[in-house]
């Protein structure tokens, strides 16, 4: 291994600033001199988009397999599946010589809006993370590293180079940094990748506090910071943040603004030696794993086609499917000819094949009667002649499968989506097949939720496939005719409109901010807590079986959070055919101080089941299961008192629960203060020893001058004097008492702090 800090110290100022700058489009500077080599990195969230010239950035990128995007990976709920694509992408990376992958994206899904979600998990923040970090592991496994990102607070296209993300502490701790956090913690990426926005007025790229003193710090990482292509505003000012390395180059002026930092005494040499030590750390790692040579192609794209399958989720059934052969299918649709299974922008694969859905069906069902009308141009203009088209080869069929695709103009990276709808050929389209074929199946092509209220109760059922990867259309065949049964739950919630969606009053934002007032509350944290009926939820899945959950056990009924709690069901296949079945684990809590969610999505299992088999599922639920982020103390905090454990095949389909107390083992400091509520003294523990005799003689004396009528028609308000002051602070409700005080109601308020200090101390 070579010595780092030896080769730092022989490194010029004018080297060491090069290194922090890249040399091109996709690598690092070399220094020949002390054999330090280029690292050489490329987009690739969900395949290799390797350019064969480095210096550029919008060229036609080398064959890679394109695999399904984060929306359809994450439906599958599979993380062995995940890993085994993250090997598979790294094989591919070390044949197309490269050493960092860029991805995968773990922002969360604030509104299906987003017209980059394609590229994201999913809406709740654990299986985000869980996925990310099974992606990472796999890929890095091989010697290949990834660029977590785009860190942190990126949820949105609209302004995302300069917007202001306005959120609260708790809010960015319990949803927008936990899947990053997972990652960082369990996967150790090479690299972490700045976002282009600003949280809270700074921009990513200069935000001390994220990528210092929570990312490096607190959470441990090793690796370094890039930014996201373009991000850096003022170079010195992001490297003093804990930015490494920005990214593309050439940009000597950059690099001269550093070297002349440090030598007007602007910037510490130690600072710069600290970022080329953490560069220097991963490109002598990636030098370790010889590159070149070729993958298996074939392979690789029968994994795409199995892990397309295990991701697409079967929404509505109404007995329609599995499909018979023969038969006589209409199939629809210009996505059926033309397989839309990606989304635009920087992800975009150069794929080494791809399967035509129309020619699969051929494949899948060889004695069928397959006929096809295109039903909708490519762009946005309306064509009736299509729909009457496909309305008259509909009606002579059996069955009509309509191939629906979010075209790019609604759907790709840099713009968000103007609404949740399909175009309005596609609606009509529907509308006007499913009134002359009762037998319609509509198979979605999207990077993200769609409303279907204006269409869906005519048909007989619905898949979403997703941007499905270049091998989607053969997995779609399959599900179809039943080679494969449905098994991808929904990581995202179907929303019946755009305006029940929670982030819909402060979405985009306005003069270079967003705010996110609805906080905790996105995704199904939201349509619980606020009881907003939604078209298909967290979660959801259809299988062409049944399953029945039975005997929840816990490993404790009291339990202390450092401990954590294991539960277990009994899972059984109570149909006719085998299938897989995603076990979800949520947790309430019955009583909190501080507002939470109604339940929280805390782990889940994906078990494989033959007709009448039953396995016993077990979940480990450690102390972040049952903790919340309390700003007031700045650390997760759990509190005494009882969880229920709630075991569903959907967020809205709980089929058990049981319930355990817990314990809990933190000391927290005393966050009392001279403005502090009677509530709050109540509420702290050492408060209510120290305060709550005076409380009583409180109560006392003020329900006297304030107390209800006695029926001596006494002139007396009448009220509940305890609830009256709850909220009110101390020193406030002492005033109204300086007749009968001894002391100024200042230094009782002080005396009181004190005695509080000394228990806690003493403890």
């Amino acid at each position: 291994m070579n010595d780092i800090q030896a080769i730092i110290k022989k490194m010029t100022l004018e080297e060491k600033a090069a290194l922090c700058t890249g040399a091109s489009a996709w690598s690092t500077t070399p220094v020949d001199r002390l054999d330090i080599p280029e690292l050489i990195v490329s987009d690739g969230p969900h395949g290799v988009r390797r350019q064969a010239d480095i210096h550029a950035l919008a060229q036609k990128s080398l064959p890679a397999t394109c695999f399904p995007t984060a929306s359809s990976l994450a439906s599958s709920w599979d993380t062995d599946l995940v890993y085994e694509m993250g090997q598979a992408l790294a094989e591919e990376a070390i044949a197309l010589k490269v050493d960092v992958l860029l991805g995968p994206g773990a922002n969360m899904k604030r509104t299906p809006l987003c017209g980059r979600n394609f590229e994201y998990f999913s809406e709740d923040p654990y299986l985000a993370g869980q996925m990310a970090a099974s992606l990472i592991n796999g890929i890095q496994s091989k010697g290949v590293g990834t660029s977590l990102k785009h860190f942190a607070a990126n949820n949105q296209e609209f302004e995302r180079f300069a917007i202001s993300a306005e959120v609260d502490e708790r809010t960015l701790r319990e949803i927008y940094l936990p899947a990053f956090e997972t990652a960082v913690t369990q996967a150790k990426p090479w690299t972490v990748m700045c976002a282009y926005n600003k949280i809270n007025g700074t921009y990513a790229s200069e935000h001390y506090r994220l990528l210092t003193e929570i990312l490096k710090d607190e959470w441990g990482y090793e690796g370094f910071v890039v930014s996201d292509w373009g991000a850096v505003h003022d170079r010195v000012a992001s490297l003093e943040a804990g930015l490494d390395l920005e990214m593309p180059g050439p940009k000597q002026r950059r690099v001269n603004a550093v070297i002349e930092a440090v030598r007007d005494g602007q910037l510490d040499e130690a600072v710069l030696d600290e970022s080329v030590r953490r560069i220097l750390q991963v490109v002598f790692r990636a030098a370790q794993t010889p590159k070149g040579g070729t993958f298996n192609a074939a392979v690789h794209h029968t994994l795409a086609h199995k892990i397309a399958a295990e991701g697409m989720v079967l929404l509505k059934n109404n007995g329609l499917l599995p499909l018979q052969d023969p038969q006589h299918i209409a199939v629809i649709g210009r996505a059926a000819q033309k397989a839309h299974f990606q989304g635009g922008g920087s992800s975009h694969i150069n794929a080494t094949q791809v399967d035509v859905p129309f020619s699969e069906l051929q494949k899948m069902a060889p004695n069928a009667e397959l006929s096809f009308a295109l039903g909708y141009p490519e762009g946005a203009e309306f064509e009736q002649c299509l729909i009457d088209d496909a309305v008259t080869t509909a009606k002579v069929a059996d069955v009509a499968l309509l191939f629906i695709a979010l075209p790019s103009f609604k759907e790709s990276e840099g713009y968000d989506r103007p609404d949740l709808d399909l175009t309005d050929q596609q609606i009509a389209l529907i509308q006007a097949v499913t009134a002359v074929q009762p037998n319609t199946v509509v198979v979605l092509n999207n990077g993200a939720p769609v409303v279907v209220r204006d269409w869906i109760d005519g048909t007989a059922a619905v898949l979403e496939a997703w941007m499905m990867g270049q091998a989607g259309g053969g997995a779609i065949a399959e599900v179809l005719f039943g080679r494969v049964n449905p098994s991808g739950k929904l990581a995202e919630t179907y929303p019946v409109k755009l305006s029940d969606t929670p982030a819909h009053l402060n979405f985009p934002g306005e003069n270079g901010t967003v705010r996110y007032g609805e906080g905790l509350f996105i995704g199904y944290r939201y349509y619980d807590t606020k009881e907003v009926p939604t078209e298909f939820p967290f979660g959801h899945g259809l299988s062409y079986t049944t399953f029945a959950y039975s005997n929840p056990q816990l490993s404790a009924t009291c339990f202390r959070d450092v401990d954590g709690l294991t539960v277990s069901v009994d899972v059984t296949n109570t149909g006719t055919m085998a299938g897989k079945e995603v076990i979800q684990v949520y947790v309430h809590d019955q009583v909190a101080r501080l507002v939470r969610p109604y339940k929280e999505l805390k782990g889940f299992a994906k078990v494989e089941l033959q007709p009448g088999e039953t396995k016993t599922v077990t979940i480990p639920l450690d102390f972040r299961a049952f903790a919340f982020f309390d700003p007031a103390h700045g650390q997760w905090v759990t509190e005494n008192g009882a969880f229920d454990i709630l075991i569903g095949a959907s967020a809205e389909d709980i089929r058990c629960a049981v319930t355990a107390t817990l314990t809990s083992t933190l000391r927290l400091p005393s966050v009392l203060h001279r403005e502090s509520t009677i509530r709050a003294w109540l509420d702290d523990p050492s408060g209510k020893v120290a305060f709550e005799p005076m409380y009583q003689q409180m109560v006392g004396h003020l329900t006297r001058i304030f107390g209800g009528d006695d029926g001596d028609g006494s002139d007396t308000i009448g009220m509940d004097t305890a609830g009256f002051m709850l909220d009110m602070p101390l020193l406030s409700i002492l005033h109204f008492q300086e007749d009968v005080l001894t002391q100024p109601a200042d230094d009782i308020v002080d005396l009181l702090l004190a005695q509080v200090h000394g228990m806690r101390t003493q403890a």
